[in-house]
Formats: C-alpha cells, structure tokens, sequence
C-alpha cells in the first residue's frame, strides 16, 4: 500500500505528516490523524508540563493491537529544527554512554513526534540540568481493587503531604490507576526527593495496611493500592498530563479536581478514566487543572 504524504507548515516548520487514516485505536474507529489533531488541540496545555523534559515515547507504528516500543533516542531523519538533548544513560540496556533525546519545545515537535505513532508520552520529573521540580506519587491498584480505592489513598496521601506544606495535584493514569503531582522547589537531587515519597508511603501503609502497601512486591499487591515511590528515581519517567495511553480506546491522563477524585473515592460519582474528546472538554471548561504545576513548590522535608 503507497505511504500517503501531505506537506504541513506549522509556527513556521516545514514537515510531512503520513497515513492520515491508518487505524491507531481499531477497537474505536480512532485514526493516526485523528492522534495528531488531539495533540494538536490539546498543545495548549500540554506543552507547558514538556518543555525542558526529555521526552520517552511510546511508538504503535501499526496501532495498539500491533507491536510497540519504547524510544527514547532521536529516531534517523529527525528535523534539524527538533530540539535534542544529549544526556548520559548510565545502564543503558543497548550499552550507549549517551542518548540524543527529543525535547518537545513546540508544537511542530509535538505533531512530528505524533506523526511517528508515538502514542504515549512520558517525561521526567526534572527538567535538563536541573534538580526535580516535582514529587510524583504514582497509585496502582491491585485487582479486585481499582481507581475507586485509589481516590481513597489520594485523599489520604493529600492530606499526609500538606501537613509538611506540600500541594498535590490529582490526575488519572488513562489506565486503571492516577498519579499526584507535588511541585517542590528544584533545589534537592531525586536522591532526597525519592527518599521522602518511601518514607511517606510506608507511613501510610503502616496506618492501612489493609488497603495500602509500598512493597513492589506483585505477591503482596492483589486488593490494595501500590504507592509507587520509586517513580521519583531520576531514571524513572511519568506519563505526562494529557498523554493518550494505548488503550482499547484512546484515553487519556486527565486532570482531576479534588470534588471529583472524592466523589470517585465515595462511590457517589462514576468512576473511570475519560477519552480524548471528554478531555478536550473538559480543558474547555476548567482550563489546565495542573497549572500550579509550572511554579515551584517548597523543598520536601529531611529527616
């Protein structure tokens, strides 16, 4: 089948874009030029929580019932114009002592990054040179439990932190858990900001163990909530606010309002990740729940 090609000009970067109508999520009728014009819509809000932060993406050239991987290396005929950052790797699982990293700066960037299929986009909680400026506590449920017992422990996570003047920001994962966002203030390395978030999630799982546990552990998982510390390691990456996530359908990592992520924990609300078109809505009318996200926070405690 003959690769179909249209000449875009965007902000001023001369790009093609390809294949418009292959299926991405087929389950959904959901196009690759359906994905670009998400990303494309959603640029406003999205690119503010990319720029300075090496992007890993996760390419479906074929769609999420085909093949993926992860890439984090400037693929071969990478734009001029793109910006890259070229950081060390250490334990590089294709022996690089460093890697050309994609920085997405802008929106041409973004719909060329889109145009690859790079369904998923997931950053860093620091930015390049720079210490993190974000805690990230990542909740993953253990079936039978689900995103209605994750609500739970984010209340209770919530609370835990702003008794040390932090300020969590809740989001969906776009699969079956959520993540809080803390902005702190980039003057501490992951060393410290991680070891706080372990001393944090055993607290909390010392006060539930029932329902909560901080051991990664599969064998200990099954009907409780993981806190994920670990995901503030400088080696780790999050899926960034308003990434689709491949899925069945293209849903997405969406913002939450602390009423809602009650009413979820509660039962009194319906509880479920959302798609890309209810995102684009609700951006409509809430704006970026996560701009307080973009200023820095206060220092995490040391003990």
């Amino acid at each position: 089948m003959k690769t179909q090609r249209f000449a875009v000009r965007i902000e001023g970067r001369d790009l093609e874009l390809s294949n418009l109508d292959k299926l991405m999520y087929p389950a959904a009728g959901f196009t690759k030029g359906e994905v670009i014009d998400y990303y494309t819509r959603i640029a406003p809000v999205l690119l503010p929580h990319l720029r300075g932060r090496a992007l890993t993406r996760i390419r479906y050239p074929n769609g999420v019932d085909g093949a993926h991987f992860f890439e984090k290396n400037a693929p071969g005929g990478t734009p001029s114009w793109v910006r890259l950052a070229t950081l060390p790797v250490p334990g590089s699982t294709k022996a690089r002592e460093t890697i050309d990293f994609v920085v997405v700066d802008e929106l041409a960037t973004l719909v060329w990054v889109a145009n690859l299929a790079s369904l998923e986009l997931h950053t860093p909680q620091w930015r390049i040179g720079e210490d993190p400026d974000l805690l990230v506590v990542d909740l993953d449920p253990g079936a039978p439990a689900g995103l209605k017992e994750c609500c739970g422990v984010a209340m209770l996570m919530r609370d835990r932190l702003a008794e040390d003047g932090l300020s969590a920001y809740p989001k969906t994962s776009g699969k079956k858990g959520m993540q809080l966002c803390v902005p702190i203030a980039g003057t501490q390395d992951a060393e410290i900001v991680s070891e706080y978030a372990r001393q944090v999630a055993e607290e909390l799982s010392a006060q539930v163990p029932g329902s909560i546990t901080a051991k990664m552990a599969r064998a200990v998982r099954p009907g409780k909530v993981f806190i994920d510390w670990s995901q503030n390691s400088a080696a780790k990456t999050t899926v960034a606010p308003y990434s689709l996530r491949a899925q069945e359908s293209p849903t997405a990592s969406t913002p939450l309002t602390w009423d809602e992520v009650a009413e979820m924990a509660l039962g009194s609300g319906v509880v479920r990740q959302f798609g890309a078109a209810e995102v684009l809505d609700r951006v409509a009318e809430h704006g970026d729940l996560l701009a307080d996200l973009l200023e820095p926070g206060p220092p995490v405690p040391t003990r």
